[in-house]
C-alpha cells in the first residue's frame, strides 16, 4: 500500500522507464548494417538520447570501419557527415553523466575518427577523465592511456599519473592484455627498475593468457623495444605465440614483429622463414602502392633471388607513385636487399631527390649511407644534400642530431666540415654518449683522410677535436656503474675510436663490471673482446665460468649465435660435448641452412667459415665426439677463390730458405694441408736432418695455393720415408698477436696445434723478432732461420 502510494506521488516526468526505451534504441542501433541508418536513429531520438545510447551509437558507428579493410574505410566522410556533429554535441552535453567506461570509449571512438586532438569534445573527455583517474579499473586506463599515446602524450604529467597508478597497483594487477597495453603507454618515462618489474609481472602472467592472443604479446615485444630491452625469456614466449598464428597474421603484424626483433636483436630465424613465406603468398595480392611498398620493405630483405627480381620489377612499374616516406623506405630495403637494379635506384633516387628538402636529420643520413652503398652517383643530389645538412648542422643542438648530420656530411663525395660545423660538434661533445663520440671520431677521421689527400695537411683543429674526444670517452668510462647501461652503449660502437684510444680504459671498465655478464650477453661480450685483440685473462676467465654455469640456458640462442660461441669456446681449447653435439646435428645444421638463405652475403660467408673452422677443430682435437668432416667442397670453393700475395717479408723467406735447403726444389710456398689450412712455407727433412726435393709443386707469388695431398689424408707422417719430418713455416704479422701485449693470439695458437696434430714441426716467425735490430742484417736473418730448421749445431 505504501508502496503504491509512494509512487503514484513521485514526480511523473522523473519517471520514464528508462531501461525499456534505453534498451530498445540500442538494440535498434545493434541491428543496423550501415552508417546512414545509424544517423537516421540518431536524428529522430535527438531529444531524447542518453549518455549511454550515445556511447552505442558511437561504438555502433566504429563497428562499421573495424570491418572493413584499410584501405576501404571511411572515417573522414563519416566524421565529416553533418548528423555526426549532432552526435558530437550531444556527447559533449552528457559527458558528467557517463560513466567511467562509456567516457573513454567515446574518447578513444572519436580519435579514430580523426577528430583533432584540439577539438573542444577531446578536451572536455580528456580533463574529466584526468579527474577520475584515481577510480579508473585497469581496463579502463589502459584504454585511456592509448588515447593520449593517440596525441603523442607520452611524457605529459598525465601520462605520469598513470604510470604511478600503474606502480601503486602492479601486485594486484591480473589481467596481462591491460598490462600490456599500459606497458607500451607508459615506456617513455619509467625508471629502469620500474621496466624489470614490468617484465617480471607480464613473465609471471604470460602463462595465464590464451596461447592465440597474438596483440598481446606483439605489445609486449613493442615494449621489450621502446625501452631496449632483450629480454630473452618473455620475448620467446611471445615468438611462440607468433609462430603458432602465423597463418592469421596479415602484412602489417608481420612487419611491426620483424621490426621489433631487429632492434632488439632478437634472431628468430624461424619466425622470419615462416613469415617469409607467408609474405611470398601475398605478393600477387598487393596491387596498392600503400601495401606494396609495406610488402617490398618487410619482404625483400629475407627475400630469395627470385622474389627479388619479382619485387623490383613491380616496384618500378609504380615508382612514380611513391610518397617521400615511401622512396625513403624503399630505399632502406634495397640497401638491406644489396639491390644492383640500376634502373630501380636511379628511379628511386630521383623521387627522393625530388622530396630532399622534407626529409629530417637522420632521413638525410639514411638516403646518404644506402646512396653510398648502392654506387649511384649523381653529382646534383649530392650537392644538395650536403647543402641541406650544412644547413641544418648550423641551427642544430641536440647532440644526436649533430652526431647523424656530421657523419652524412663525411660520407659523402666531399665530407669537408665547415668551421662553424667543428665548433657546432664542440658544444655538444660534454653532452654526448660513447655512441655517439664514436660516430663523430669516425667522421672526424674521414675528414682528416680527405683534407690530407687533398692537401696533405692535418690542421690543428682536427687533432684538437679528436684529444676532446678522448677526454669526454673517458670521463664517461671512468663514470659507468651500470653493466646493461654500459654494454647498451658499447655494443652500438662499430668505429676503431674506441679501440685505439681507450681501449685499456675500456677493458678496465668492462672488468670492474664483469660479474654482471651472463648467458643474454655472453656471446656479445666475447665478440668484442676478439674484436680487440686486446688480452684480458679476467674477462675470459668470466666467460668461460658463465658458459660452464649456464649452459643449460645457452640453447635460447640462435643458431648463428651458438655457431659463434663454439667457434670461440674451441679457439680457448674447451670443447662442451653437449653444445657440440647440439650444433652438428642434422636437425641443427638444416635450420641453419635455411637460416643462411635470408643473411646478406658477408654475414652468411662468415658463418660458413666459422662452423667450418669449428667442424675442422672438433674433427682434429675431439676424434672421440665422431664429428664427421663435411666441409671438403665449401673449402674448395673458398680458396679457389683466394688470389692472396705475399708480403715483401714472406717474399725475403722463401728466398732465404731457398738458399738455405739448397734451392726452390726443397721448398714449397702457399701450400695447403688437409683440412685446408694454407701453410706460408713448407719443407721436408730427412731423419738426418737433410732437406728433400719437394717436387714441382712450388706455388709462384701471386697464384693459387695447391692442395697435394689427398683431402681423406689425416695424419702426414704415413706419407714421408721413415724419420723424415714435414716443417711448416708460418710468419707472424701484427694481426696475429694481441694488442696489449706479444701474446699469440687463439686463432693462431689453434692453427699451431692443429698443423703439429697433422704431423707438422711448426716454426713460427713473429714480425716483431724478424724486424727487430738484432736481424737487420741479412746474414742474422739466414743464421735464425738455419737455428729454428737445424738446430744450433747446424751451421
Amino acid at each position: 500500500m505504501f508502496r503504491v502510494r509512494a509512487i503514484s506521488t513521485f514526480p511523473w516526468r522523473v519517471f520514464q522507464f528508462r531501461p525499456f526505451s534505453c534498451e530498445s534504441l540500442i538494440v535498434k542501433m545493434n541491428n543496423c548494417t550501415d552508417e546512414e541508418q545509424v544517423f537516421d536513429l540518431i536524428e529522430r531520438n535527438k531529444a531524447t538520447l542518453t549518455e549511454e545510447q550515445v556511447g552505442c551509437a558511437f561504438s555502433t558507428l566504429w563497428r562499421f570501419q573495424k570491418q572493413k579493410i584499410n584501405l576501404l574505410r571511411n572515417v573522414e566522410s563519416v566524421r565529416d557527415h553533418p548528423k555526426f556533429l549532432t552526435l558530437h554535441n550531444l556527447a559533449t552535453s552528457k559527458i558528467k553523466l557517463m560513466n567511467d567506461s562509456t567516457l573513454v570509449n567515446v574518447l578513444y571512438i572519436i580519435q579514430q575518427f580523426a577528430v583533432e586532438a584540439h577539438d573542444p569534445i577531446v578536451e572536455a573527455l580528456v580533463t574529466e577523465a584526468w579527474e577520475r583517474l584515481e577510480r579508473f579499473d585497469m581496463n579502463v586506463l589502459s584504454m585511456f592511456s592509448t588515447c593520449l599515446a593517440d596525441q603523442h602524450l607520452y611524457c605529459s604529467p598525465l601520462m605520469g599519473e598513470i604510470a604511478a597508478i600503474v606502480n601503486r597497483n602492479l601486485e594486484t594487477i591480473k589481467d596481462l592484455r591491460s598490462l600490456s597495453v599500459l606497458m607500451v603507454s607508459i615506456s617513455a618515462l619509467i625508471s629502469r627498475c620500474f621496466q624489470e618489474q614490468l617484465v617480471k609481472k607480464a613473465e609471471l602472467l604470460f602463462d595465464t593468457v590464451d596461447a592465440s592472443n597474438v596483440n598481446v604479446s606483439r605489445r609486449i615485444v613493442q615494449f621489450l623495444r621502446n625501452v631496449k630491452h632483450s629480454y630473452y625469456p618473455l620475448l620467446e614466449k611471445c615468438n611462440k605465440v607468433f609462430l603458432s598464428n602465423i597463418n592469421h597474421l596479415n602484412l602489417d603484424s608481420i612487419s611491426k614483429i620483424l621490426g621489433f626483433y631487429q632492434v632488439l636483436q632478437f634472431h628468430s630465424f624461424e619466425f622470419t622463414i615462416m613469415a617469409k613465406k607467408r609474405l611470398s603468398e601475398m605478393i600477387p595480392l598487393s596491387d596498392h602502392p600503400d601495401n606494396f611498398v609495406k610488402l617490398f620493405v618487410t619482404l625483400g630483405p629475407i627475400a630469395g633471388p627470385e622474389e627479388k627480381k619479382r619485387l623490383q620489377s613491380t616496384l618500378l612499374l609504380m615508382s612514380e607513385e611513391l610518397t617521400s616516406q615511401q622512396a625513403l623506405a624503399v630505399v632502406g630495403a634495397m640497401e638491406a636487399m644489396e639491390s644492383r637494379n640500376s634502373h630501380l635506384i636511379k628511379k628511386i633516387a630521383s623521387v627522393l631527390h625530388k622530396y630532399l628538402d622534407n626529409y629530417k636529420p637522420l632521413e638525410l643520413l639514411r638516403i646518404t649511407q644506402a646512396l653510398i652503398f648502392l654506387q649511384f652517383q649523381s653529382k646534383e643530389l649530392f650537392v644538395k644534400l650536403r647543402d641541406l645538412l650544412l644547413s641544418s648542422l648550423k641551427v642544430s643542438v641536440i647532440p644526436s642530431e649533430v652526431s647523424i648530420l656530421v657523419c652524412a656530411i663525411s660520407m659523402l663525395p666531399s665530407p669537408h666540415i665547415s668551421e662553424e660545423g667543428t665548433s657546432r660538434i664542440e658544444a655538444v661533445l660534454p653532452q654526448c654518449n660513447l655512441s655517439e663520440l664514436d660516430d663523430f671520431a669516425s667522421s672526424i677521421l674521414r675528414w682528416i683522410q680527405y683534407d690530407h689527400r687533398c692537401s696533405t695537411r692535418i690542421t690543428g683543429k682536427q687533432l684538437k677535436l679528436l684529444q676532446k674526444l678522448d677526454l669526454h670517452g673517458l670521463q664517461i668510462l671512468q663514470e659507468r656503474s651500470n653493466f646493461n647501461m654500459f654494454w647498451k652503449e658499447l655494443k652500438y660502437i662499430k668505429g676503431d675510436w674506441l679501440c685505439e684510444s681507450l681501449l685499456e680504459e675500456t677493458i678496465d671498465t668492462l672488468q670492474h663490471l664483469m660479474d654482471e655478464i651472463n648467458y643474454t650477453n655472453i656471446s656479445g661480450v666475447a665478440s668484442f673482446i676478439s674484436r680487440t685483440n686486446y688480452l684480458s685473462s679476467l674477462l675470459l676467465d668470466r666467460i668461460a665460468s658463465v658458459v660452464v654455469q649456464q649452459i643449460e640456458k645457452l640453447g635460447i640462442l640462435d643458431p648463428l649465435v651458438l655457431v659463434f660461441l663454439g667457434f670461440s669456446l674451441a679457439i680457448l681449447e674447451y670443447f662442451p660435448e653437449d653444445l657440440l653435439k647440439t650444433i652438428f646435428n642434422i636437425k641443427f645444421l638444416a635450420k641453419l641452412d635455411s637460416q643462411l638463405e635470408i643473411l646478406p652475403s658477408s654475414l652468411r660467408e662468415r658463418v660458413q667459415f666459422r662452423l667450418m673452422e669449428l667442424n675442422r677443430a672438433v674433427c682434429l682435437e675431439c676424434p672421440e665426439f665422431e664429428i664427421p668432416w663435411f666441409h671438403d667442397r665449401f673449402c674448395q670453393q673458398l680458396f679457389n677463390k683466394d688470389t692472396g700475395n705475399m708480403s715483401l717479408a714472406q717474399q725475403e723467406i722463401y728466398r732465404m730458405l731457398a738458399d738455405i735447403l739448397g734451392g726452390v726444389n726443397c721448398v714449397k710456398a702457399s701450400t695447403l694441408s688437409p683440412y685446408y689450412y694454407t701453410v706460408d712455407f713448407e719443407c721436408i727433412l730427412d731423419k738426418r736432418k737433410r732437406p728433400l726435393p719437394c717436387g714441382n709443386r712450388n706455388i709462384t707469388v701471386g697464384k693459387q695455393p695447391g692442395m697435394y695431398w689427398e683431402p681423406s689424408t689425416q695424419i702426414v707422417g704415413s706419407a714421408l720415408p721413415p724419420g723424415a719430418e714435414r716443417i711448416a713455416f708460418e710468419f707472424l704479422d701484427s694481426r696475429a698477436f694481441c694488442r696489449n701485449l706479444p701474446h699469440l693470439k687463439g686463432k693462431s695458437a689453434m692453427k699451431k696445434r692443429h698443423l703439429e696434430i697433422l704431423g707438422y714441426h711448426v716454426i713460427q716467425i713473429p714480425h716483431f723478432e724478424w724486424n727487430s735490430m738484432a736481424m737487420s742484417k741479412k746474414e742474422a736473418r739466414i743464421r735464425y732461420l738455419r737455428e729454428h730448421i737445424f738446430g744450433t749445431e747446424k751451421s
